[in-house]
């Protein structure tokens, strides 16, 4: 298919030449296979959070690309692995459910863990799933070629997948190829979101998710996974600045003195990271204020599961 190229209309607005193709490709893999660096790096912008500790992303987060005259809708969904808890059920669920509404799914396999553990359990549950589906082995930078293919040739026996890419979602390389592969599969239509729209995260709950990040990257080790954020107050001031108030969530009060740190260190740290980040994606100042408060097995509460966008399991 022949790229097609766009011409500003009179008005300003884009004006495409040719059919234009939309649809939803969901992103499925193991946890901490580097879904949310990868949507980051395809949309160009960041609308998932990331860190090294695992189950990062807890619900399906939507980032919108425009490619050629096709616009992409990526569903990074949460990592799939054996749940143990109310709220492990509640993400893998979501996750799969993300891969049966899709047009596509994109299979993310670490190169470097190959098809070890949960890789194995999602190849067998992706052979139950119609859809059309693409696997992408990541961060190729780190295994030797033979290797690689070794690990595609696997993983196509097990699965009939259409294509196989081999990219690094951290420096790019392979990415434009998967892009370009999306751009001409997806099916004709019009495009479901404005032009300008980078994900259908709403404002609020982002800034939370980016809280929620810092938070995992200044207490990585100390901090159990057990730690949920709300924004609770979001106020646009005359000057120009936004006031926003968030709620850190744990469960012991053990964990509020971690979360806060000695002499309030920690959450000074977090505080300072997220208002900087929240600056440059608001292009506006922010005053932000964090408290944490305890809320013992906020894991078994209703409300909580619906503030993340998920179905609370019974």
């Amino acid at each position: 298919m022949t790229n097609q190229q766009d011409t500003p209309a009179d008005d300003g607005a884009v004006e495409h030449i040719g059919p234009t193709h939309s649809g939803f490709v969901a992103l499925i893999g193991p946890t901490n296979a580097g879904k949310s660096t990868l949507v980051n790096r395809l949309v160009g912008a960041k609308v998932s959070i990331v860190s090294h500790k695992v189950q990062t992303t807890r619900a399906i987060v939507r980032g919108i690309a425009i490619h050629n005259n096709a616009q992409i809708v990526f569903m990074d969904t949460p990592g799939i692995f054996k749940p143990r808890r109310r709220l492990d059920r509640a993400m893998v669920t979501s996750a799969w459910g993300g891969a049966k509404d899709a047009d596509l799914i994109m299979l993310l396999i670490d190169s470097e863990r190959g098809l070890r553990g949960d890789a194995e359990a999602i190849l067998e549950g992706l052979k139950e799933v119609p859809q059309p589906k693409i696997l992408v082995l990541n961060k190729i930078d780190r295994v030797r070629r033979e290797d690689l293919l070794a690990l595609a040739a696997a993983a196509n026996e097990k699965v009939a997948f259409d294509q196989t890419f081999m990219i690094s979602a951290e420096n790019g390389s392979g990415c434009d190829d998967v892009m370009d592969y999306l751009a001409k599969t997806l099916p004709e239509g019009p495009w479901y979101y404005p032009e300008d729209q980078i994900s259908d995260l709403p404002m609020r709950q982002l800034a939370a998710e980016i809280t929620r990040e810092k938070l995992f990257l200044r207490l990585h080790q100390e901090l159990p996974y057990s730690s949920h954020v709300e924004t609770e107050k979001w106020e646009e001031r005359k000057d120009g600045s936004v006031r926003i108030e968030q709620v850190i969530y744990v469960e012991r009060e053990s964990q509020k003195k971690i979360a806060l740190g000695k002499g309030g260190e920690a959450i000074k740290s977090i505080s300072t990271a997220s208002r900087k980040e929240l600056s440059e994606i608001l292009e506006q100042p922010v005053h932000l204020f964090l408290f944490v408060k305890v809320r013992e097995n906020w894991g078994d509460d209703p409300e909580r599961f619906r503030e993340m966008g998920l179905d609370f399991p019974r």
